[in-house]
């Protein structure tokens, strides 16, 4: 089985190359107004141009899991991008994890996790 989640951008040209130049995920399938980026083998996230997408959209967090919590942070931080929280341990859940927004207001966390998810 494998999973898309889907997000309602406003501008897809410009959530493009946040997600493709800035994050580095690869394109899987481009159909016009919606573009979908393969995460891993069996994680998408596509985005799709639509007038009614919200802006700084509430409540929304789009979890990226990896490692390299400090790394992303550094590569992206060093391209300009700006963060809501820089990398910092949070002992309630055993996580490593930092925040930033996509072009559209979307919550992106780079979290690792202390010991691996089952």
């Amino acid at each position: 089985m494998q999973l898309i989640t889907f997000f309602a951008v406003r501008d897809l040209a410009r959530t493009a190359d946040f997600y493709e130049r800035l994050l580095g995920l690869p394109l899987a399938r481009d159909q016009g107004d919606c573009r979908i980026y393969r995460v891993n083998e069996n994680a998408f996230v596509g985005f799709c141009a639509r007038a009614h997408a919200p802006e700084n959209p509430p409540g929304v967090i789009l979890t990226l899991v990896t490692e390299a919590v400090d790394a992303w942070h550094a590569r992206l931080f060093a391209q300009g991008v700006a963060f809501d929280m820089p990398p910092t341990r949070n002992e309630r859940y055993r996580i490593d994890h930092c925040f930033l927004r996509d072009p559209d207001g979307y919550r992106i966390e780079i979290q690792r996790f202390e010991a691996p998810l089952k």
